[in-house]
Order: C-alpha cells, then sequence, then structure tokens
C-alpha cells in the first residue's frame, strides 16, 4: 500500500497553493526532502527569477528522488493554475508549437518546485524572440580522470581568450561534474551567429591545448580532457539555470563564481563545490555574481 498522500494549503504572494509530501526525501543519501527543495527556491527566489524570467522553462522533474526515474518536460502541465503563465514557441523537431511555462514570480517558481522539478533549465534566448539568444555559453564537461580542478584550467583559458577579443565573461559552476562560461550580448545577434562562432572557439582551443581541450563529443576523445561543449547555442537545446539545484548524490547547485576562485581551483587549493545553504550564505555575502549577465551588452568579433 503506497502511503497516504498530505497536503498543506499556503499563500505565497497573493496566490494560493496546496503543496503535497513535503517530507518525501528527494536526496536519499543527506535526507533532503521536497519541502527543503521547496524553501530553497523559496529563498533563492530573489536572484534566480531574473534568469528565469521571459525563458522559455523545462521541467525536469524526479516524482521520487534523484535515485527514481525523471522526465523532461516542455509541454506546461495543462494543470497549472490559471496564472502560470506560458508562450508558444515553434519547434522545428516538432513541427508544431510547444507552450512552455514561464518562471515570472514565486508563486510559478514554488509550484514548479512542489512538482519535483529539481532542476530548472531554460535556453539561450527568451521566448519572444526565440532565435535571438541573448548569450552564449561554454560548458566544460569533464572526461575521467579530469575534474572540476581540469575544467578550471581550461575555464581560464577560455577567459584568456575572451579577454583578448575585449568581452567579459563569467563563470558558473554546473552543480555537477564541471565548469561553464558564459559571455552575454543582450545586443542583437541570432544562432547563425552565435552557434558557428562558439565551435570555432571551441575547435581553436582544442588546436592549441590538446592535451587538455577536445572539442566533439564523442566519449572515446575525451578521457582526461575536457570537452568544451559549444553545442549548447542552438534554439532546441537549454542549460541548467544559474542557482538551479542539480539532481546528484547531494543537493548541489549551479553556482557563480568569480574568476579568482576558478584560478584557485585550478591551482588546486579549493573545490568548487556548493550545495543550498552554500549557495544562500554566498548570495548574502556577494550578492549575484550572475547579474552581468542580464546587463553586459557586447556583440561578438565577426571572425
Amino acid at each position: 500500500m503506497s502511503p497516504a498522500r498530505t497536503e498543506v494549503r499556503v499563500k505565497v504572494g497573493n496566490r494560493e497553493l496546496v503543496l503535497s509530501n513535503l517530507d518525501k526525501v528527494m536526496y536519499p543519501e543527506v535526507g533532503f526532502t521536497k519541502g527543503q527543495v521547496i524553501d530553497y527556491y523559496t529563498r533563492i527566489a530573489p536572484v534566480i527569477l531574473p534568469h528565469l524570467k521571459d525563458r522559455p522553462l523545462t521541467l525536469k522533474r524526479y516524482p521520487n528522488g534523484v535515485d527514481g526515474p525523471f522526465f523532461y518536460e516542455k509541454n506546461c502541465p495543462e494543470h497549472r493554475p490559471p496564472w502560470v503563465r506560458t508562450q508558444a514557441v515553434w519547434s522545428e523537431s516538432n513541427d508544431r508549437d510547444i507552450d512552455y511555462c514561464l518562471a515570472q514570480d514565486l508563486p510559478t517558481l514554488v509550484w514548479a518546485a512542489n512538482l519535483a522539478d529539481l532542476e530548472m533549465h531554460v535556453t539561450m534566448a527568451k521566448a519572444k524572440t526565440p532565435q535571438k539568444p541573448t548569450m552564449v555559453v561554454f560548458d566544460l564537461d569533464p572526461g575521467a580522470p579530469a575534474d572540476i580542478v581540469t575544467c578550471c584550467r581550461v575555464g581560464l583559458l577560455l577567459r584568456d581568450h575572451f579577454d583578448s577579443l575585449g568581452l567579459q565573461s563569467f563563470p558558473k559552476t554546473s552543480g555537477s561534474k564541471g565548469l561553464q562560461v558564459y559571455v552575454p550580448l543582450n545586443t542583437p545577434a541570432t544562432y547563425d551567429v552565435t552557434t558557428p562562432w562558439s565551435k570555432r572557439v571551441a575547435e581553436r582551443l582544442e588546436r592549441e591545448h590538446p592535451d587538455l581541450v577536445v572539442s566533439k563529443q564523442k566519449k572515446e576523445l575525451r578521457v582526461g580532457k575536457v570537452l568544451v561543449d559549444w553545442s549548447q547555442n542552438v534554439d532546441s537545446k537549454t542549460t541548467a539555470c544559474v542557482y538551479s539545484l542539480r539532481a546528484r548524490t547531494h543537493p548541489t547547485c549551479s553556482t557563480p563564481v568569480a574568476w579568482d576562485e576558478v584560478a584557485a581551483c585550478a591551482a588546486g587549493d579549493v573545490r568548487l563545490v556548493f550545495e543550498t545553504e552554500d549557495v544562500l550564505a554566498r548570495v548574502d555575502t556577494h550578492g549575484d555574481l550572475f547579474a552581468p549577465v542580464l546587463t553586459c551588452k557586447q556583440r561578438l568579433p565577426s571572425s
């Protein structure tokens, strides 16, 4: 017999929500519950919501916790409250519009967390302009025995390259095994520009540092190296939003870091792994280190 479903009514902002099974364990290794997931997203809302705002949200749901099956949900659930905003975005691969959820406010964020949407995934573009990315991302994914330290070394190489082009870049942990580097644009751009440009950057880094970097997805090429994954820069791909939880054994989060922290990690002095309380404490101390990604205006070089 399955355990009885428990529910509680709460008021979030000016909305009433029914939250269920708050004691359900989502991260069994540490006993982290759905109630704690919702609490984290409630407390991190002031800094995560600006990064979610107006972007198509793909839900990555784990109904029975991180050790159980999961599924991606692009179409906003039909049972959503009427106040959850959506945006239709044309999908070439599906040959139809997809109605995405938009996480515009705290009630929507709490509602999604209550669906066991542990990870919040968004595109590089906003929902109303889906072919116009506002940023470029490079996902640094280590192939064992390479690790986060190796990723940080590659991240510094990327930073130096962008510095030479007069471009600002901002790092964050993936919350999983690697590091991600973002180049904000916030000026007119299309994937026709950002996709080939990001590919050229990854391939150049591979040519210059073949002992460290690979630009192709093949796993056999990645042993002991870091994949500089440029392929997220297309309209069909999503990336875990900054501050999103990740479905690891512990409740780690995708966390913005400073470049001096990346350098310290590359030297082996610190490990860039942050769980929910670490992230909340960092925000209290530093504010949103990723805020410039929303406002920094720059253009990619033509070559």
